[in-house]
This record gives C-alpha cells, sequence and structure tokens, in this order.
C-alpha cells in the first residue's frame, strides 16, 4: 500500500513538473549550436524528473521544482556531454590556445592580447578567431552559483580532465574561480556576466554591446581559455 502511494505521488509530480523541463530545456538549447536538438534535451530532462519524484525527500527542506531544477539540468547535461559532437581537433586547439595564453602571460605578467596569443601559436590572426569559434561551438561550459544541495557544474576541460579533490576543495576552487574571474579583462568579464548571471544568448549580448554574435562567441571563447589556464593547478 505504501509503495502504491509512493508510485502515485511520484507520477503527480512529474505530470506537474512536466512543463518545467520544457521551459529548461527551450532555454538551454538557445545557448547551444544548432546541431542540438531540444527534443533530445527534454527526453533527457522527463528523465531526469522521474528520477527526482522517485528520490524526493520533503524532508531535507529544499521544495521539489528546485530538487527537481537541478536533476533535469544535471541530466540534460549529462546527455550534452555524452553526445559531446566536438572532433578531438577542436579539443586539442584549444587546449593549445589556453596553453599559448599562460606562456604569454606569464612572460609578459599580464593579459595577453589577440595578436600575441596568434604569434605564440604561429598562427594568423584570422585563424586564431576561427578556433574561437569552433571552439565555442563545442563547449557547455557552466559557472553556476551553488548552494549545498548542488555539486558544481564546472566543464572546463572538455577532453574528460577532472577537478582533484572535488568535494573537499571546492569551497577553494570557487574562491580561486572568482578571483580568476575578477582579473579577466573587462570586455571578456562583461560577456561572462551577461551570459550566465544574465542568461543572454550571444545574439543578444552582440545587440547590447553593438558588435556580432560570432564575435561575441570569439570573446566568450578566449575568456573560457583564459580561465583554463589560470586554473592550470587544479587539472589533472
Amino acid at each position: 500500500m505504501y509503495a502504491d502511494i509512493q508510485s502515485q505521488d511520484a507520477e503527480r509530480l512529474v505530470t506537474e513538473h512536466a512543463p518545467l523541463v520544457k521551459r529548461l530545456a527551450y532555454h538551454l538549447v538557445g545557448r547551444l549550436p544548432a546541431s542540438v536538438m531540444v527534443d533530445d534535451l527534454i527526453q533527457a530532462g522527463m528523465i531526469g524528473l522521474l528520477d527526482a519524484a522517485r528520490q524526493y525527500d520533503a524532508k531535507q527542506g529544499a521544495s521539489f521544482e528546485t530538487y527537481a531544477t537541478i536533476r533535469v539540468r544535471g541530466a540534460m547535461i549529462d546527455e550534452l556531454r555524452r553526445n559531446d559532437w566536438a572532433p578531438k581537433s577542436v579539443h586539442r586547439k584549444q587546449r593549445d590556445v589556453s596553453e599559448a595564453v599562460k606562456l604569454v602571460e606569464g612572460r609578459t605578467g599580464r593579459d595577453a592580447k589577440d595578436s600575441e596569443i596568434a604569434e605564440e601559436m604561429g598562427i594568423t590572426l584570422d585563424e586564431y578567431y576561427q578556433i574561437l569559434q569552433d571552439t565555442n561551438s563545442s563547449r557547455l561550459f557552466s559557472l553556476d552559483v551553488t548552494d549545498a544541495n548542488e555539486e558544481a557544474i564546472i566543464n572546463t576541460i572538455p577532453d574528460g580532465g577532472s577537478l582533484p579533490l572535488q568535494g573537499v576543495t571546492d569551497d577553494r576552487f570557487r574562491d580561486d574561480l572568482a578571483e580568476a574571474i575578477s582579473r579577466l579583462p573587462e570586455r571578456e568579464r562583461m560577456v561572462l556576466s551577461m551570459y550566465y548571471d544574465n542568461e543572454l544568448n550571444l545574439r543578444e549580448i552582440g545587440e547590447v554591446l553593438e558588435v556580432s554574435e560570432s564575435r561575441i562567441s570569439q570573446i566568450l571563447s578566449q575568456a573560457h581559455s583564459r580561465l583554463r589556464s589560470r586554473l592550470s593547478d587544479w587539472i589533472q
């Protein structure tokens, strides 16, 4: 009897919160390349919602919507990671950019300029911008502000790297991440803030800053690479 009641409660929660899955999916897909299908995100999100409904415990204090949002978004992100659409060459070039940034900034003691990074890599500025465009289109990079019930989703390492001592050193990592962001060039900080804090898409940010969507994509990718180089001590 108790199991039947639990099953009925789970079904009710799934039915009531199905629109949440669709809302989260459309919000997320708006920030991803056109090759990502919203139906795939919805399907993964519904599995996450069902799992949340089965495991939810109101005694833990969080509302079901808060708990379900975390699980649904996590399921969608897991689906994206499992179906990484970027070739390995793109990931390799992204690592090359981060390494070039680290070398230039280590040598000059200041933010690396676009031209300096391209020169360090032995490529033209146009080739460098194309790499930024390609790497930004291949990455889901989330800097979510989390609470005690949500693990930080940090995916700065698309090729399978990891953060050591996860769960023990999260606070120190967040402090280092916040410091690294604060030291970014102003334009990169602004784009990151509008993308992650204000949740604007690339087109909307371009309209605010009066530049093209592709240029915003480049700036965002460069910010990611700069952060990756400055947080290299955390990367195994």
